[in-house]
């Protein structure tokens, strides 16, 4: 009886197994895909899965900026203002100070002059705590705008808003300029500050990490949601119009949580977990790479395994049938559990799922599906970034430039696992010596001090 409910689960994960093996060939074939998709996103509006946004930030910052510059991130049910003073090449950012404000719940629903209003205020008060400062008396203030919802840019400073997503439903504002309804909340207040740049949080990674590090060329995010964003040569955007950035230099937001190809490997799992959500058909690699849903791939796989064997002995099943129960930091800790007998393991099923006595067999096969689950996800993170590399002619034999990418967010940062493997793929795929030439760094908080630094580089006061 045992070994028969045995059988029947390993038989489960035998199949998963199979189902989300990234062969290097594979992978190859995922990079091949992402820079062509990449390549006929910027050849025309709508070209392409993925969007290819021109940010119209065509600088980014270097390191020699200086001065005090502000930021306002956007992006969910809080935000946060900062105050960022840089000192140049040699001292940085010598300070930084910020201020988280909740978003009253009737104002996310509400009408657009009182949201902006209600953030207007808050800079107004975060600014009249510094007191008089000399500086200003001949001079804006100038802020990064970090707004993580979709807009339509038309240039750095000024972007219609295409839809509200999270909690937000503010009919008023869409299709209007989110920078203009800032503008005038912050006159309102009688504020002098100067929206400089409106950005999204992917360019605010690349910006942070390119400030600290001038060889960044991509930026990347892995938490909750995936994305990446790059430096583009701006004659290699047919798209763009009107003339070409004196750098020479555009920022591409790839939005590349929407890319699909037929090289993906796609499980009955993921098919479920795309046709449940709420955007059935979207955002296909960010459903396979992202930490929002690895925990839940993982339920789902349990899930079949206690329909099709005992092995998790007599269960009630409400825990194991909720959806989104099991969280990628619950993968994580199962996963990096270190225990003899595996007890965090042990302690996560009990706790999460309710499944309890397990047996030391049963769990290692728990901890064998989160290692295939997180595996899949970091290796098809990788060939995403060595698509991108390829687009551009770096990381490949002969270019001696070094490339850095930067990576922001929880997955990468907080799940070892997932971020080795991250890195030992990116160098099975650009061969040993192609990869001596391109490192990862983490890079943090793209979405506060990135759009400060981004504000800084765009400065209406820059000779």
């Amino acid at each position: 009886m045992v070994a028969a409910a045995v059988a029947a689960a390993e038989q489960v994960v035998a199949a998963l197994r199979e189902e989300c093996a990234t062969p290097a060939a594979r992978l190859d074939g995922v990079a091949a895909a992402m820079a062509g998709e990449m390549a006929a996103g910027l050849a025309e509006e709508g070209g392409s899965k993925i969007k290819m946004i021109v940010s119209y930030v065509d600088n980014l910052p270097n390191g020699t900026e200086e001065g005090l510059f502000y930021a306002l991130d956007l992006g969910g049910t809080n935000f946060r203002v900062l105050r960022v003073q840089l000192a140049g090449k040699e001292r940085r950012v010598v300070k930084r100070e910020s201020r988280e404000v909740s978003i009253p719940p009737h104002l996310m629903s509400g009408n657009s002059s009182e949201l902006f209003g209600f953030i207007a205020s808050a800079l107004a008060k975060f600014v009249a705590d510094e007191g008089h400062n000399a500086v200003f008396n001949d001079r804006q203030r100038e802020l990064g705008f970090t707004f993580s919802f979709p807009v339509r840019q038309t240039s750095i400073a000024s972007g219609t808003l295409i839809k509200w997503t999270k909690a937000f439903s503010i009919d008023d504002a869409v299709g209007e300029d989110v920078v203009a309804e800032l503008q005038m909340a912050m006159e309102k207040q009688g504020l002098d500050m100067r929206v400089s740049a409106l950005i999204n949080d992917t360019v605010g990674t690349l910006a942070a990490g390119s400030y600290y590090d001038e060889d960044v060329v991509v930026g990347v995010i892995l938490g909750t949601g995936s994305n990446a964003a790059y430096l583009e040569k701006a004659n290699a955007i047919p798209k763009l119009e009107g003339e070409l950035p004196k750098s020479g230099n555009m920022v591409i937001n790839t939005e590349w949580g929407n890319f699909s190809s037929s090289c993906l490997p796609i499980t009955e799992y993921d098919e479920a977990l795309d046709k449940e959500s709420l955007n059935p058909g979207e955002q296909i690699f960010e459903k396979l790479i992202s930490g929002m849903y690895l925990g839940e791939i993982v339920r789902r796989v349990l899930l079949k395994i206690s329909l099709q064997s005992s092995i998790f002995g007599n269960l009630d099943q409400t825990k194991l049938k909720t959806r989104f129960i099991l969280r990628t930091p619950d993968i994580s800790a199962m996963h990096h559990d270190g225990t003899p007998d595996l007890r965090i393991v042990a302690e996560k099923l009990a706790d999460n799922l309710k499944i309890t006595d397990t047996s030391l067999e049963t769990r290692k096969m728990v901890v064998e599906i989160c290692d295939i689950v997180t595996r899949r996800s970091a290796r098809l993170a990788a060939a995403g970034i060595v698509g991108i590399l390829r687009k551009i002619g770096r990381g490949v034999p002969g270019d001696k430039r070094k490339s850095v990418i930067a990576i922001d967010g929880g997955l990468y940062e907080h799940y070892t696992e997932f971020r080795q493997c991250l890195e030992t793929t990116l160098t099975e795929l650009l061969g040993e010596e192609a990869s001596k030439s391109v490192a990862v760094k983490l890079a943090n908080d793209g979405s506060g001090l990135g759009a400060a630094l981004i504000a800084a580089a765009h400065s209406q006061y820059l000779n």
